[in-house]
Parts: structure tokens; sequence; C-alpha cells
């Protein structure tokens, strides 16, 4: 038994293998158990991991006995085609476990008609929430946010707090703070639950109300929501309009789940990556990257067309065809070094407008002094390959202004693309491939034909 029980503790290979041998053999009622002994996140995890076909039979069997919480942890692509395979009342019946933020990420990217049915599947009460909820942009507080939260009026004691608590059958289920509201529902301040618990009761529950408690606007971008969390080191935020009407809550758990979002999605888009495509289908995920490189081949012809302009010094001294990619390639990385760090400082916020000078000048020292180490090292290697000082001279000075321009690139390109509005984290590695392929190939191949022919 003990032996059975850790294999149900985590998802592991043999766990899979056994509920894809229980699948394929038609052993519905074994796959059911084993899947429905995990926790929700290890059961996205089996469906994950499954074969799209095991998936939608093993949905089949389960529909309504699937565990709501389950769906909020599976990929977008996973989701849609678990969602394709339950109609409208097993969709609204799991929509109706689960707090308002993860029913809007359940349904909002069905279409509207889907949608209405849904929705006309649940309570009236539920149903306003979830509506409103949707009318806010997509990636803003408002979607981001839960109404389930316990608000009292600022008249109230701590005893007259404390009872409702008890009494109140509609309250969440994890409660951090207090929110304390006028008598028109405006925000007056917060109280941590457990400051109020060792409070005596007749004491007015303002007296222990912190109004300076952060608070954020429905309307607020989810990545500002996250910058807020983490440098007040925050577990909970109340929402408000823009008459600091009390709206909803928004928890770390969220948060930490738009952290994960916002830094995945960088990471994408450095890649030239639209999405995370691991469970997409062959077409899609061919399609979805074709656009950027049909890009990079641009900005490789470019780079071939500046190697065109020296052919003739390339067929007279054949030993520059073999050193130029050296150049080029030690420009691109470091170029990809310093374009990481600035696109994760502006994500962040920590590179402005008052030490964005620094920061240019830090990284082009750092450029040259590479670029001086490199120079010294290749030039020694090709006087030795090739025994001409003169060519291992102009490998080293080509060097040297590659990574300075890859270094300049990788600061300026990023800011201007931010300064226009344009997201740094999708087009900066195709045009600093662009600068440091043309700087590299230009200094190298301009230097050669100056200097050796």
């Amino acid at each position: 038994m003990s032996g059975e029980a850790d294999i149900l503790d985590e998802v592991t290979p043999e766990l899979v293998r056994r509920i894809e041998e229980a699948l394929a053999d038609g052993n519905s009622s074994e796959a059911k158990s084993l899947l429905e002994s995990l926790s929700a996140t290890d059961q996205a995890a089996v469906v994950e991991q499954i074969s799209e076909a095991q998936r939608d039979q093993l949905i089949g069997l389960l529909k309504r006995d699937l565990d709501p919480e389950m769906l909020t942890e599976l990929d977008e692509d996973v989701l849609e085609d678990v969602l394709d395979q339950l109609d409208s009342k097993d969709i609204a019946a799991a929509a109706r476990e689960l707090d308002t933020d993860d029913a809007v990420n359940l349904i909002e990217d069905l279409p509207e008609d889907e949608q209405r049915e849904i929705l006309a599947e649940l309570p009236a009460e539920e149903r306003a929430e979830i509506e409103t909820a949707l009318a806010y942009p997509e990636d803003s507080a408002g979607r981001l946010m839960q109404s389930s939260l316990v608000k009292v009026p600022d008249s109230w004691t701590v005893g007259q707090v404390i009872d409702y608590c008890r009494e109140a059958t509609d309250l969440p289920d994890d409660v951090y703070d207090i929110f304390v509201i006028d008598r028109v529902g405006r925000l007056r301040g917060s109280v941590p639950l457990g400051r109020m618990l060792r409070t005596k009761r007749p004491v007015p529950i303002m007296d222990l109300a912190d109004p300076d408690i952060p608070s954020v606007n429905v309307m607020t971008d989810q990545a500002e929501v996250a910058h807020l969390f983490r440098d007040r080191n925050l577990v909970s935020s109340p929402v408000v309009d823009d008459t600091r009407r009390l709206l909803g809550v928004i928890m770390v758990d969220d948060v930490v789940d738009v952290i994960d979002e916002e830094a995945e999605d960088d990471l994408l888009k450095m890649a030239g990556v639209a999405s995370d495509d691991m469970h997409a289908n062959t077409i899609q995920t061919t399609r979805q990257r074709a656009w950027w490189l049909s890009i990079n081949l641009v900005t490789a012809v470019i780079a071939s067309l500046v190697i065109g302009q020296f052919e003739m010094a390339i067929e007279k001294i054949v030993a520059l065809a073999v050193l130029m990619p050296i150049v080029a390639s030690m420009g691109g990385n470091a170029g990809t070094q310093t374009v990481t760090v600035a696109v994760r400082a502006l994500a962040m916020g920590e590179l402005t407008a008052a030490n964005t000078l620094r920061f240019i000048g830090k990284e082009a020292a750092v450029g040259g002094l590479n670029g001086f180490i490199f120079a010294i090292l290749m030039g020694s290697a090709v006087v030795a390959w090739y025994g001409d000082w003169r060519l291992g001279a102009v490998i080293g000075a080509a060097m040297v202004c590659n990574l300075v321009a890859a270094a300049l690139a990788g600061t300026l390109i990023p800011l201007g693309l931010q300064k226009i509005g344009v997201d740094p984290a999708v087009s900066s590695t195709v045009f600093l491939t662009t600068v440091t392929d043309v700087i590299g190939f230009l200094a190298f191949l301009g230097l050669a034909t100056l200097f050796l022919l």
C-alpha cells in the first residue's frame, strides 16, 4: 500500500503510463480512480501529458466529476481542447465552484454565443459578477480581482465584525484582511485579521483600520499590480473605482500567476515565439513561428548584402571567409547579454530616465573591455594560425568595434522601442542581430580591404 500511495503523491511517468494503459484497455473505472486520487495541479499535469485522443476519452469519462480547480491549472491550448468536450451545463457547473476571477479565466476566450449559454446556466448573482468582470480589459485589475471579500461598515465595533464573520455564509474561504467602507461603499482602510482578533470587542473597527492601505484602480494593468505586490510585500490588495468605491480584492496567489505569465511572455517574445506552443498542434505552431523566421530571413539577407560588397577581398584572402563569422558571433552573443538585462530592467521598472545614461555608459564600457580582451586573444590566435600580424590586428580591431556596437545596440534598441510604444521584448533581438551582423562584417571586411589589399 505504501508504494501505491507514493505513486499517487506525484505525477510520475509510471502513473501516466498506467492511466494511458487503463484508457487503452477500456478500463474507465481504474483511469478515473487514478486521476481522482491526485490534486488538481497533478490532474492537470496528467491531462497535459497524455495524447489528445486519450485526453478526449478521459474528459468524456469524467464530465461533471472534473475538479473545477484542475481546469484553472491547464495550459491554454489544452484547456481549449478540454472545454470543447464539455457542454455549457458542464462548464457552468465548474464555474459555480470557482472564484469570480478563475471563472472568468475559464470562459473568457470562448465565443460570445457560448459564453452567453454558460452564463444563462448560472444563478443571477454569480452571472452578474462574471459579466461585470468580463466587461473590464483583459489584463486589467478588474479581470484579476475576486468579488468575494469581507467588507464592514466603518461604524461597527470589533465585536460586531467578529459576530458577522461567524454568522455570514457567503464569505471567502481564505481571509487575510477586513476592509472597512463608509455608507456609500468607499474604502476607508483595512484591518489585518490577526490584529482584529487580538483586540477587545467594544473597540471601534476604525481605530484599527489603516487608511493608507495600498489599493489599485480597477483599470490598472496587471503588470503594475504585480509590481505593487512585490514592492509592498502584499498578501492582498483592495480594488477600487475612480471614486474609491470598493469593488473587489486581488490575492497574492493570483499575482504569482501574473508574474509567471509576464516572465514567460517576455522570454517567449525574445525568442521570437508568440506564445507557449508546447501543446499546440503542428500546423498552428508552424504558422506562429514562420512569421518571425521570415523577419530573421530579411535581416540575414541584409547581412549577406554587406558581405557581397567585399567579394573581391574574400576571393583574394580566403582566411577572411573563415574568420568573419567569429566577429559577428561574438557581437551577437555580447548584444544578447546586454539586451536581456535591459529588457528585464525595463519590465521591472528598474531602468528609468534617472539612470539610463549611467546604464548605457556602463554597458558600453563593458563592451569595450571585453572587446579589448578578446581582441588580444583572437588576434594572437590568428597570428599563430596564419602567421600574419596584420590580419590579427584587423580581427582584433573589428572585435572591439563590434562588441562596443553590440553593447550600445543592446541598450538603445529596447529603450527606443519602448519610447515609440513597441514592446521591447518582441522586437529587440531581431534588430540587434541585424546590427551586430552588419557592423561585424563591415568592420572586419572593411578594415581588411583597407589594410591587407
